[in-house]
This record gives structure tokens, sequence and C-alpha cells, in this order.
């Protein structure tokens, strides 16, 4: 099963940080990263997808995709 996130936060290290441990936890980079001004916020935004293939997995809504 392929399973995919899309990570976002604040341009900031955090959000870095948030996309490393993804890919030290087996998933690759899907597509380029956004970023986009955040007006409500008026803060930058980030974003990347990220996908991952899970052996002998069923899909489930439940599924917690950050702790795969």
């Amino acid at each position: 099963m392929k399973l995919y996130r899309f990570l976002s936060g604040s341009d900031d290290s955090a959000f870095c940080h948030k996309v490393s441990l993804a890919l030290s936890r087996g998933w690759e980079l899907h597509g380029s990263p956004t970023y986009a001004y955040d007006a409500a916020m008026g803060t930058m935004r980030c974003g990347q997808a990220v996908v991952k293939t899970v052996a002998g997995e069923k899909y489930d809504p439940a599924l917690k995709l950050g702790e795969q």
C-alpha cells in the first residue's frame, strides 16, 4: 500500500525537522515543495508531499500516518 502525507508549517527550522523526521522514517519526497504567504498569519508557509510504501497493510482511515 502506498501512503501519502502533506506536511506543512511555518518557514522555520521546525518545518525542516518535520520533513527530515519523515525522511528518516522511510518517507520519500513527492513532487516539489510549495511556499506561500499566509496573510492571516502574516508569515510564509511551506509544504511538502511525502509518500511511503508499506507492505502487508490494508488502508484504513483510522491509520495514523505520522506513526508510520
